[in-house]
């Protein structure tokens, strides 16, 4: 799966959250000052060429919808990223977060929890 701009990401981020919608609508979920509609137009299309998108057209007008999950995306993002940034490995991106101080104790416990309910649900498979 090829990785999104930021601009694109943020298009994304708005038809996960609508689950679909013409480009004016898109437009009406960005904070002022709002990018140009024909830059939105471009960028649905751009995504729509990638994959992650797809549309129902009415007549010229098209109703746009996410093709990829936002769960599908961050996961193979986050795959890339670890695997990148910390040689694949989650042990040394937790590890770095903890030691700058980027996650707090109450955040840390709460991964604890986390982990200890997976690691029970996998030694019971």
């Amino acid at each position: 799966m090829r990785e999104l701009t930021r601009a694109e990401e943020e298009v994304m981020q708005v038809l996960w959250k609508i689950k679909k919608g013409f480009v004016k609508e898109i437009l009406e979920h960005f904070d002022e000052p709002k990018p140009a509609y024909n830059t939105i137009s471009t960028i649905v299309r751009i995504l729509q060429d990638k994959g992650f998108v797809s549309h129902k057209a009415y007549g010229r007008t098209h109703e746009y919808f996410p093709v990829v999950s936002k769960n599908e995306y961050s996961k193979t993002h986050l795959n890339t990223f670890v695997n990148d940034y910390f040689s694949n490995s989650f042990e040394k991106m937790v590890s770095f977060f903890a030691k700058e101080k980027s996650i707090s104790v109450k955040e840390m416990e709460e991964i604890m929890k986390i982990m200890e309910g997976e690691v029970k649900k996998q030694k019971t498979k």
